[in-house]
This record gives C-alpha cells, structure tokens and sequence, in this order.
C-alpha cells in the first residue's frame, strides 16, 4: 500500500463521513482500497470519520483498526457527567487513543489528516489540522451535542461534533493537496429499517443523521467520486453490527476500485497534457 509517497503521480484524498456506528464501514473502505494499492495521500474526516480516518493516518494497520472496530461500545468511549451541558463525557475517548495510538501529533502523521469540529458558540466549523493534539481533536470531533458535554479548548471555545456543519469535508480534504477527492458517505442509503428508537440514544441518533445527510447535500456533488455503503438497515447506535459494517464497506470499496483507477489516469493524462501545452 502507498501511504503519502506521490512521486508523479495525483495525490488521492479522502473525505469520510459521520455517521456513529455506521463509520465502522470506513474500515472496509480503506481495506478494499489498501488491497488494491489505490494510494492515500490526504483524509479529512467528520465525527467518526474523523476517528477512523484519524487513526489511519497515524500508521496504525487495517488488521488493528479492525480489531478496534469489532470490540468497540459506547460505554468504552463516556461516563456519566454531571453536567446541564450532557449525560456524559466522552473524555474515555480521548484516553484511550492516547494509549493506543502509534503517534498523538498532527506532525507526526503518516497521512495529512484534518478533523472538523463546530465552534458551538459560533456555528462553524474549525478544521484541525497541520499541527496539535490528534487525541483532543478527534475528541472533539465526535462530542455528539446533548450526549456528550462539549469540549472546551485553549481558546476558550466549546467545541462539539463536526458533521453538525460539515459532515463530508470534501473541500477540506483538497485543500490537504489532494487532486482526486473520494468521498465515502455511510448516511446516504438512509433508513431502512422500520422499528421506533428503543433508547433516548436512538432517538438522538436519529435526529441527528437527519442533520448530517443535510450538511453533507451541499458539498457532495463537489467529490470526484462518491462511495455509499449500503447500511440504511443498520441504526446508527448499533456497534455491534461492526463485522456486518466492516464487510458493507469493504464491497462498496471494491465495487469502486476501476472508477477511482480511471480518476487517477485521467487525471494525470489532463497534468501531462497541460505541461506539454506549457513548454
């Protein structure tokens, strides 16, 4: 696999989506893609794309991101706040990426990686990026509003989850360098399933995709490619579906492989041919 080596070559980005436990499939994704040496220069991410693409970018390896994703609960990521601002906190996140993680530095990635987050005072988005802690801010980019307490930063800002204003950062991720931009979207197939939200968590989950799949409206037609994995009957608070998610992502991965290689040969044929008109 080729992780940020360009050469001569267009750089390929990745946008990944929020979407809770549906962002699981952006493991499968990055397999399909790895197995079929599709290179990933850049990834910008949302929520938990942020914390996969994140992760990714740090070096860490398909097989650990997937053991990850498999033993993966909610109750592994918050406690209990007291707090008007949220049940919980979600500073367990934060901790165990910290132990986890091969490297905790935007300096340090293997990949350029940039995490959205909002401003909550603000109603905009702060990409972080370039320089800084990757813990806090994958953190921050997954504080779901009234779930989990926002996160306070240096500044003084209260932070919480990016996809609220900018749940596919395709912009974002050309702005990493990135020439060919594939955007991975694990809210477009929707809901398919029928049954009421059982928890107050379903309920919020739900509303909140409904946010999500809006924000992501405005800029999806702007990615050179789009992959949706087909989880509309999976809720979005359902982690232990991560196999099921990992294996969706993977076939929507590979059903995807010929267009993104076509991307890229296209896209250098237009480099080669405007040098040549420049000499």
């Amino acid at each position: 696999m080729e992780r940020s080596d360009k050469s001569d070559r267009p750089r390929v980005g990745l946008a990944l989506s929020g979407g809770a436990a549906r962002g699981i499939a952006h493991v499968g994704v990055l397999r399909a893609l790895e197995e079929n040496n599709i290179p990933i220069d850049a990834i910008a991410g949302a929520s938990a794309g942020a914390l996969i693409g994140g992760c990714y970018a740090t070096g860490l390896s398909i097989e650990r991101l997937e053991a990850m994703a498999s033993t993966f609960r909610w109750r592994h990521t918050s406690r209990l706040a007291f707090s008007w601002l949220g049940l919980q906190s979600n500073a367990h996140m934060e901790k165990f990426l910290r132990k986890h993680l091969p490297v905790t530095r935007f300096e340090d990635l293997k990949i350029p990686f940039a995490a959205m987050v909002t401003d909550l005072q603000k109603g905009e988005t702060i990409v972080f990026r370039d320089t800084g802690d990757l813990p806090f801010a994958i953190r921050a980019s997954c504080c779901v509003p009234a779930l989990y307490t926002p996160v306070r930063d240096r500044e003084g800002r209260l932070l919480i989850d990016g996809g609220i204003v900018n749940n596919l950062p395709i912009s974002q991720t050309r702005d990493l360098g990135a020439d060919v931009v594939i955007a991975v979207d694990v809210n477009f197939d929707g809901v398919r399933f029928f049954d009421r939200p059982r928890t107050a968590l379903g309920v919020l989950m739900r509303v909140f995709s409904a946010v999500e799949k809006i924000v992501s409206n405005q800029e999806r037609d702007t990615a050179d490619l789009m992959i949706a994995p087909k989880v509309g009957h999976i809720r979005w608070d359902q982690t232990r579906h991560s196999k099921e998610l990992i294996k969706l992502g993977y076939e929507s991965g590979l059903s995807a492989i010929d267009q993104i290689r076509k991307l890229i040969k296209d896209r250098a044929m237009a480099e080669e041919k405007m040098e040549s008109m420049a000499v």
